[in-house]
């Protein structure tokens, strides 16, 4: 799983309270009891201390950065595209997992960690070496669906039914025991070099031994056994096309969270960013506040 959607979008929320309160009334009614209100302030103030210095912290990374690391939507959008395909079908429930509203929600996080990351690559240095191993270590990205079941029994069976020309995603939903992927025709999503190691490595090495549709013999792995078929094959470019993407990769993988904490650092004392609120100071100290929000694996 990505690392950055371990962080929670806290901003929105704390944004619009603030944003209540500019009126100059704090003590207009949010909601009413027979036991007593609850004002805008009374619920501001209580948002603050549960959430106010990663919100803070948010806002003001992104009002810093804004400018010099600027993210598109092209980009963002292609992360999130990105990050669909990996996912497949598991998209939405990932996005509730990990306290994701919508994915509006988690472009907003997504975004500030971007820009966190260009901020960051300015620091780091690479090799020419280092960028052409990194390019003839690519693996082409596949398109993979499975289906898995306990035993090798099983996984025969299954195969023989698709041998005599059973329909995969029929067999998928009778027989596969991942429920995440068995009702979507047992579609994994893409698998490629970058993502690779968040799934099983038997898993891994059965679906790239493929040919583009074949349908793979029992494939032991940790879960049980697999039947795999890549469904699709994106040859790798020419190394000059994706020298810049390749240097992207390698850079971001070279990021550190001491290293970024130390980046913004740097960026918020070149903005000369102040807090007068005492109770959110700690904002302005990446170290105490929230997680980085790295697009990477």
């Amino acid at each position: 799983m990505k690392k950055w959607i371990l962080a929670v979008t806290l901003a929105g929320s704390v944004l619009t309270l603030g944003a209540c309160n500019q009126n100059g009334s704090n003590s207009d009614t949010v909601a009413e009891s027979k036991s007593g209100n609850v004002t805008q302030q009374q619920l501001y103030d209580a948002m603050k201390d549960k959430i106010g210095v990663q919100a803070l912290q948010q806002l003001v990374y992104e009002k810093v950065l804004a400018k010099k690391y600027p993210v598109t939507d092209k980009e963002l959008n292609a992360k999130v595209a990105d990050l669909k395909a990996q996912l497949g079908t598991n998209f939405e429930a990932a996005l509730a997992q990990y306290g994701y509203k919508n994915e509006a929600d988690l472009k907003n996080t997504m975004k500030v960690g971007m820009m966190q990351e260009k901020a960051a690559m300015k620091d780091v240095k690479v090799t020419d070496k280092e960028l052409k191993t990194y390019y003839d270590n690519l693996k082409p990205e596949i398109t993979v669906r499975h289906i898995l079941v306990a035993d090798e029994k099983t996984a025969t069976e299954v195969k023989k039914q698709l041998d005599a020309g059973g329909k995969f995603a029929d067999v998928a939903k009778k027989y596969s025991t991942d429920t995440g992927t068995a009702q979507n025709g047992g579609v994994v999503g893409v698998i490629n070099t970058t993502n690779s190691s968040q799934y099983d490595p038997a898993f891994v090495a059965g679906a790239y031994a493929l040919k583009l549709n074949q349908i793979s013999a029992p494939v032991k792995s940790s879960f049980g056994y697999h039947i795999i078929q890549v469904t699709n094959i994106k040859a790798k470019k020419p190394y000059d096309q994706m020298k810049t993407e390749v240097e992207d990769q390698v850079k971001s993988s070279k990021l550190t969270t001491a290293l970024i904490n130390k980046v913004m650092q740097r960026e918020i004392k070149a903005a000369n960013v102040k807090v007068s609120d005492k109770d959110l100071k700690a904002a302005l100290n990446p170290q105490t506040s929230a997680p980085t929000t790295s697009t990477q694996q």
